[in-house]
């Protein structure tokens, strides 16, 4: 039901089953499921008997008191929460499904349509790295297919880049698939003098 794993010495990755959970609870209003499973897994991950969760506005998440930067992201029956003690973070789920076919042309631009068109995986794959990378930025002004790019990858580590107001932010990310989700998160963001994963 439950899942917690150690990504890097900064990052902790947090899974939870909301189906499993909403039964040991007795809860069945879909909110409240998963507000009270974000709280136990935070707990869990922290070890704390309670947490002070908090969000800006922007609808970011923090946590009152601490200083890990923190992030959630719910698809059906999946709870995934990324903590990281370093730097913002960013985390996607998604149950894998084609209904992202039809979309695919809003959130993609020309360069990702030409290596990704009606590919689910890979569409789902770059939904969830956007969806990430949107969620670290905080803020409600991007355009998922303007400002949110990723290049065209080969394996389940890769860049994407927030470009917007003239500045571009790089960020490492990886994906991984989880049964029958999607899941990508952000590892770190590379700094201009420092190499990616592949290039290091």
């Amino acid at each position: 039901m439950l899942e917690i794993r150690s990504i890097t010495p900064h990052i902790t990755l947090g899974l939870l089953d909301l189906g499993e959970f909403s039964k040991t609870r007795k809860i069945n209003v879909k909110r409240e499921i998963e507000r009270a499973g974000t709280r136990h897994l935070l707990c869990e991950m922290l070890k704390q008997n309670e947490v002070q969760l908090m969000y800006t506005s922007f609808n970011k998440p923090y946590l009152e008191g601490r200083s890990e930067h923190i992030s959630i992201s719910h698809s059906h029956d999946k709870l995934a929460v990324l903590i990281n003690s370093k730097e913002n973070t960013g985390v996607d789920i998604e149950l894998i499904r084609d209904k992202v076919v039809n979309v695919q042309e809003k959130f993609l631009n020309e360069m990702e349509l030409s290596y990704a068109r009606n590919h689910v995986d890979t569409l789902l794959t770059l939904w969830a790295a956007k969806e990430a990378m949107y969620k670290v930025h905080g803020e409600k002004e991007l355009e998922f297919a303007k400002h949110l790019q990723v290049a065209q990858f080969f394996n389940n580590e890769f860049e994407g880049r927030i470009v917007h107001s003239n500045h571009t932010k790089r960020y490492w990310l990886k994906a991984e698939n989880i049964g029958q989700y999607k899941l990508v998160y952000v590892l770190y963001e590379i700094q201009k003098d420092s190499p990616t994963a592949a290039e290091g």
